[in-house]
């Protein structure tokens, strides 16, 4: 019989890729998602699939599964300041009362459960580039701290089960990723740029844009996930792509790969915004044997050719989600 993983955050952007990797291999997917910020559309195509399951969920809600389950992987939370600085209490509350109701659904199984951190963990990190040893330089009370103190919460409490439990935990802090399914709206570099140059609008960019990031596309990151999750690794793990670029130059880069001749504007630099981001990965290479093979040059034309592809009505939505419905406390 084939083995059940449960996907938490599964019409999210990562979420809905892990939902096609687990199924394509065989397994029984059960896929929880609230919508707060996933979308239908992006595992629409599995609805049918005899091996995947839809459960309307908000997991900071206490769950019952009937069934065995033997592996956990948690990627529900916002994901870019837009929507956790509009919804914060929901950010905080997945990082920990979704993590606790999920840890504990590991332990009554006996499931193994993999949890999804971030680089965010590092804040506007003091070492570069970040490597796992690295404790952080995160302002708590910023506006960005609710998710940063989120994922550190959600870490500590998963080591927390394994070490008094005795769960089996795996914790992947995941760098910044790209690809299809993206919300072109949700405030994140590469979906605002190419969104601004399909609309014919100038890019913004923000600060000078000195500051760097690295970019992993999701392929690649979906196979370090997996990989993960199999290892005998249970401490975090660095996950990304250490090609690291600033953001003027990526800039210039969508410019041509769009064959846009819109300007780049330029707006203050937002408060707490990172000015580095490059991920050590040697972690990553010596345990699981894994490092990025897709090049930004690849991955931005597959990820270009889907935002150009999309309806009209959402290249032209420029509104950000609104998330009224789902803020009751």
């Amino acid at each position: 019989m084939s083995k059940t993983i449960l996907i938490s955050g599964a019409a999210g952007f990562l979420g809905s890729h892990l939902c096609d990797r687990f199924v394509n291999e065989g397994y029984r997917v059960l896929g929880i998602d609230n919508f707060i910020t996933g979308d239908k559309d992006n595992i629409q195509h599995l609805f049918n699939h005899h091996n995947f399951h839809l459960i309307d969920h908000d997991v900071t809600v206490h769950i019952d599964i009937e069934e065995s389950i033997d592996y956990i992987l948690h990627f529900a939370s916002p994901a870019s300041p837009i929507d956790y600085l509009k919804i914060p209490i929901q950010t905080l509350k997945v990082g920990s009362l979704g993590t606790h109701n999920l840890l504990g659904l590991a332990k009554a199984k006996q499931a193994r459960i993999l949890i999804a951190s971030t680089s965010e963990i590092y804040g506007d990190p003091l070492v570069h580039p970040q490597s796992e040893d690295y404790y952080g330089n995160v302002n708590s009370i910023g506006p960005r701290g609710v998710y940063d103190e989120a994922k550190r919460f959600q870490e500590a409490i998963t080591m927390a089960y394994q070490r008094f439990h005795g769960v089996e935990t795996r914790i992947a802090r995941i760098f910044n990723t790209y690809g299809p399914r993206m919300r072109l709206n949700d405030g994140r570099v590469i979906p605002a740029f190419m969104g601004q140059a399909l609309r014919g609008e100038d890019l913004t960019v923000f600060g000078k844009g000195s500051q760097t990031r690295s970019f992993c596309y999701v392929d690649d990151l979906v196979n370090g996930i997996y990989k993960l999750l199999f290892s005998d690794y249970s401490l975090p793990v660095n996950l990304g792509n250490p090609d690291e670029i600033t953001i003027i130059d990526f800039a210039h880069e969508i410019l041509q790969l769009t064959n846009s001749d819109q300007k780049i504007s330029f707006k203050p630099l937002p408060e707490g915004d990172p000015l580095k981001r490059q991920p050590d990965i040697s972690l990553a290479k010596k345990e699981l044997n894994w490092q990025p093979e897709t090049s930004r040059a690849h991955g931005m034309k597959i990820t270009y050719d889907y935002f150009k592809n999309l309806p009209t009505e959402k290249l032209h939505k420029t509104e950000h989600k609104d998330f009224s419905k789902h803020i009751k406390n």
